[in-house]
């Protein structure tokens, strides 16, 4: 019984140490070796400062950049700590996201009347923190960006265009533009004045 027990204590400690430490630390070293962007969240540093993660949603507030998805991660939004609870859970019925949505399409339609507003651009994702917008989302919005940089719509087209990524493998999802990427292009193409 003793030598059982010990035996039990033994291959508890020892396992423990081999997949609760050992593993993960070789996981992750060979991760960071292998993919090392991936394994450190697709960070984008421009100039020695990071300035976002290419796989997290932020907020875009200035007219001549393109705007993400809403979010409701977190009182202010896009509040990594707050995800996987980021969507608001609120059933379509609900007064309070009809407020909010009726709102975010009335601000949309202001700034482009005569177009059909894209449903990603009013709705959040179930994170909160998606990092991309459909090439419709972005397709309603260059006019907006396009005026505020003085370029043409058929520039700021072209640079959609480049940061559209096709569905993965060819089936899976959807095809998307990632803001940050999209909007620092823009900078380094046309910087805004001010």
């Amino acid at each position: 019984m003793k030598k059982n027990l010990l035996t039990a204590i033994w291959m508890t400690v020892a396992t423990t140490v081999i997949f609760g430490l050992l593993y993960p630390l070789a996981v992750t070293g060979l991760a960071r070796v292998i993919f090392p962007r991936q394994a450190n969240g697709k960070l984008i540093v421009v100039n020695g400062k990071t300035l976002g993660s290419s796989l997290i949603g932020q907020a875009f507030s200035s007219p001549g950049y393109f705007r993400s998805r809403p979010s409701a991660a977190g009182a202010a939004g896009y509040d990594a700590d707050a995800s996987g609870g980021g969507a608001s859970n609120l059933a379509p019925t609900n007064s309070a996201l009809i407020t909010r949505v009726a709102a975010d399409v009335e601000k949309a339609q202001k700034e482009n009347p005569s177009a059909k507003i894209p449903v990603d651009l009013v709705t959040t994702s179930a994170s909160g923190l998606d990092p991309h917008i459909s090439p419709a989302a972005a397709e309603f919005q260059i006019p907006r960006v396009a005026r505020e940089r003085s370029m043409s719509e058929a520039d700021v087209r072209t640079l959609v265009a480049k940061h559209t990524e096709a569905r993965q493998l060819g089936f899976l999802g959807e095809p998307r533009v990632n803001v940050l990427e999209l909007n620092l292009d823009l900078d380094a193409v046309h910087p805004m004045h001010h």
